[in-house]
């Protein structure tokens, strides 16, 4: 804002103070527009965009309370202060919860007002330049998902396609020290690939992008493509992986892509972080107007002290009886995200030495607009 643009509005239904305080502002460098009422007051708000709003509170029709609950829902960034004669802790906690900046009883001095104006102001522009970098902020992250994708990526897969040739021996034999060399080298590619692809998830879901393409869903054809991606993984480690579907299951609401990548990523967890020949129970119930899907695995369990983080980013249980299994530590906030994007909830109950059980409730009809996710 230039100086030139500092534009105050008075709404008071009394001349004297409308009066007094644009002559007090207008010494202090502001424009000034006034209004008798609430309703003039608001259709000049809208007019003439102002950077301070002074309302008082007791006007007749539309009242100071109401306008200023309007404007604040419309733009949080102007500035508003509540002038009252009848000042009260009831009447300012009230204008706090309607989103005024300050509170101002009469009668209040010259000096008392311009001090005000010019602090609200401040506040203002450090609500604007919040917001600029806020925006600055996400233009960055789309920037990296972009290097992410295209410049990380796609060397990494060559790197790895190059390993696997020199493994199939397509490239003339190795000795048994450069195949375990090769054999770690492709591990390791491995997890970073698994790394970018999770980077990649989580950009989507802050990237404001979840849940644009909201349907109507099948339970069961979810659960069954999740258990075929798992089923290399779930072959290797020869666990038993079984599903129950309640007769009845409606349909869900929500992203199709966005919860098989809930489902499978709580079956990988399962086969994965499970004793060798384990079991996986998969079970799918209509409880209270919710699905709720239970998977269920009897591995080594997660530790008491561990369950509060099992669902923050890039945490990882690391205990001698855990196995030994590569991750990023951001599957399972990315589940939770997603889970609580289609307004469900996500838990976790573990027994060291029996297993852990992990449910996931999600509403089984409701009406959502597209997510627009926040930092």
């Amino acid at each position: 804002m230039t100086e030139l643009q500092k534009l105050a509005l008075v709404i008071d239904d009394e001349e004297s103070m409308r009066d007094s305080c644009r002559q007090v502002l207008e010494r202090a460098g502001w424009q000034v527009v006034t209004a008798p009422d609430g309703t003039t007051g608001y259709k000049l708000y809208h007019e003439r965009a102002p950077d301070l709003v002074l309302i008082d509170l007791k006007m007749p029709g539309l009242d100071g309370m109401a306008v200023l609950s309007r404007i604040s829902e419309e733009d949080p960034a102007v500035a508003t202060v509540v002038i009252t004669g009848y000042a009260t802790v009831e009447s300012a906690v009230e204008a706090m919860k309607q989103g005024a900046y300050d509170f101002l009883p009469k009668p209040f001095t010259p000096a008392e007002l311009r001090v005000v104006a010019w602090r609200n102001l401040e506040k203002r522009n450090l609500y604007i330049k919040n917001q600029q970098l806020q925006a600055e902020r996400e233009r960055m992250q789309e920037n990296f998902v972009t290097l992410v994708s295209h410049e990380m990526r796609t060397p990494l897969v060559a790197v790895q396609q190059y390993i696997e040739v020199l493994l199939g021996d397509l490239a003339g034999g190795l000795s048994d020290k450069q195949r375990e060399i090769m054999e770690h080298m492709h591990s390791k590619t491995e997890w970073l690939l698994a790394l970018v692809k999770e980077w990649l998830s989580m950009s989507r879901i802050q990237g404001k992008t979840l849940l644009e393409k909201v349907e109507s869903v099948e339970i069961e054809p979810l659960l069954q493509e999740a258990i075929k991606l798992v089923a290399p993984q779930a072959g290797q480690q020869q666990a038993d992986v079984t599903v129950t579907v309640a007769d009845g299951i409606e349909p869900l609401e929500g992203d199709r892509e966005a919860l098989v990548h809930v489902f499978l990523n709580l079956i990988n967890n399962a086969v994965k972080y499970n004793d060798p020949r384990g079991k996986v129970e998969i079970k799918v119930e209509c409880d209270a107007g919710e699905m709720v899907l239970y998977v269920k695995d009897n591995g080594p369990g997660i530790p008491e002290e561990c369950l509060p983080f099992i669902f923050d980013d890039f945490y990882r249980v690391r205990t001698a009886e855990a196995p030994k299994t590569t991750g990023t530590g951001l599957g399972l906030s990315i589940v939770k995200r997603i889970v609580e994007a289609h307004r469900g909830r996500v838990t976790v109950a573990s027994t060291l030495g029996e297993g852990s059980t992990f449910s996931v409730h999600l509403p089984l009809k409701q009406q959502r607009e597209p997510v627009r996710e926040t930092q």
